[in-house]
């Protein structure tokens, strides 16, 4: 089954066709590989977020042809290998836009997740770790929030909480590790640690049916009556065919 690696291509790229004609820019672009390579990419990556990922893979090896060293093509190439459960090819295209610029910080992401995915969680820590040990590194707070999530699905909750707190020593303010240390908390005992952590997460993020839940059972923990009838009600009301609604309704009748 493919892996949905989620909204990880760079974005930021698709700017640049804003507002043009594609047949337009693509016909300017033909005299300069470079422009065309970069243009196809972003392209590829449009088409990627509308689903036509066929189109997107077109796109992509144009991108190639006109410039074959073009990291980003071969990032997101990555990227549409693992979605498309071509999980070979995937990596071979991870590796070669790393090997092109070994401190890309988009590649080295997105393949660390890539790697965390397919339950390769020591690789993709042992990556990130290294990666931002450069401090030209962007965002590390999300990779180490990432390298967090690698380590929390491997089991080891020790390192998975040390990667969380180090992200939020850089951004206090990073919603995932916020959530996560939630959790973590929760599931630690250490409940009035968890009510700080999701009362942090709320004042940028706003409530999930996951998060609900949780702060039901921290709140229970805690005493806190009214916020829990609070969140119980939001949680009923809001998601009322999730899973964390029938939990609920289940804990009420024990």
């Amino acid at each position: 089954m493919p892996i949905r690696l989620g909204v990880l291509i760079p974005i930021a790229l698709l700017s640049i066709l804003t507002g043009c004609d594609k047949a337009e820019v693509i016909k300017k672009a033909e005299n300069d590989r470079a422009r065309l390579a970069e243009v196809n990419t972003q392209l590829g990556i449009e088409y990627i977020q509308k689903g036509d990922l066929d189109i997107a893979l077109d796109r992509l090896k144009r991108a190639l042809d006109a410039d074959p060293d073009y990291v980003d093509a071969h990032n997101t190439l990555g990227l549409l290998h693992g979605n498309l459960g071509q999980y070979d090819d995937a990596e071979r295209s991870f590796k070669h836009a790393l090997k092109i610029d070994p401190k890309n910080s988009a590649a080295l992401n997105n393949y660390e997740q890539f790697l965390c995915q397919l339950d390769r969680h020591k690789e993709g820590q042992d990556l990130i770790l290294k990666a931002i040990e450069n401090p030209l590194y962007e965002n590390p707070d999300v990779a180490l929030s990432n390298a967090g999530t690698c380590a929390l699905n491997s089991g080891d909750i020790d390192t998975a909480e040390t990667h969380f707190r180090a992200a939020l020593e850089i951004n206090p303010n990073l919603v995932a590790s916020l959530y996560h240390m939630a959790h973590l908390s929760h599931r630690l005992a250490r409940y009035l640690p968890a009510r700080g952590y999701l009362q942090r997460y709320l004042e940028i993020g706003r409530h999930t049916a996951d998060s609900l839940w949780l702060g039901i059972r921290i709140e229970r923990e805690l005493g806190g009556r009214d916020t829990e009838a609070s969140y119980e009600l939001q949680l009923e009301k809001n998601f009322p065919d999730s899973a964390q609604t029938r939990l609920l309704l289940e804990s009420k009748t024990q």
